[in-house]
Order: structure tokens, then C-alpha cells, then sequence
């Protein structure tokens, strides 16, 4: 289960983070106007599960999502995600189509 209380908005580096058992799970970003790129999902093999990473991208998209932010999914498997859940793809900028 991923507790979303450890998930860190890194903007300085422009990833979101989450440390599991010593090990970083994290999404690259690039922020531009009222849009998030999503680049880039890196999960330890350690920890690399389908359970894991959909907690992990829920956890991520609820957050954007609280900060009113439309998501562009540059990565092909957080585009994955987001075909596969409803919920998330009305977080999708007009004129965007995954």
C-alpha cells in the first residue's frame, strides 16, 4: 500500500518521489502553464509491481489533480495508466487524445 503522506513533489528537481524500503520510485515532470508532461515513471525492480504502480500513479494523479493541473503523459506507460482509468482522463487538456 502506498501512503501517500511519504509522496514528495520535488521541484527541483521535477519529480515525484516516494521511497519504499530504501528504494525511490519517482515520475520526471516538466511544468508548463497550467499543464504537467509526465516524462518519465522510474520504479526499482525491487519494487516494481503492477500493484505498486498503479497505487503509485493514483497517488501522484490525485495530487496533481489537487493542485488543478491538466496532465500530458509523455511516457508510454503512464499513457497506459490513464487509458486503462476512466477517472484520470478528464484530467487531460482539451484537444489531447491518448
Amino acid at each position: 500500500m502506498v501512503d501517500v503522506d511519504e509522496l514528495i513533489d520535488n521541484d527541483f528537481l521535477r519529480q515525484y518521489e516516494l521511497k519504499i524500503d530504501n528504494h525511490l520510485a519517482k515520475i520526471e515532470y516538466s511544468l508548463q502553464e497550467r499543464k504537467i508532461f509526465l516524462t518519465k515513471l522510474v520504479i526499482p525492480n525491487e519494487i516494481n509491481n503492477d500493484s505498486f504502480k498503479k497505487e503509485f500513479l493514483a497517488a501522484v494523479f490525485d495530487q496533481i489533480e489537487g493542485r488543478n493541473l491538466s496532465i500530458v503523459p509523455t511516457s508510454p506507460e503512464i499513457a497506459r495508466f490513464v487509458r486503462s482509468n476512466r477517472k484520470y482522463k478528464r484530467m487531460l487538456p482539451v484537444g489531447v487524445r491518448i
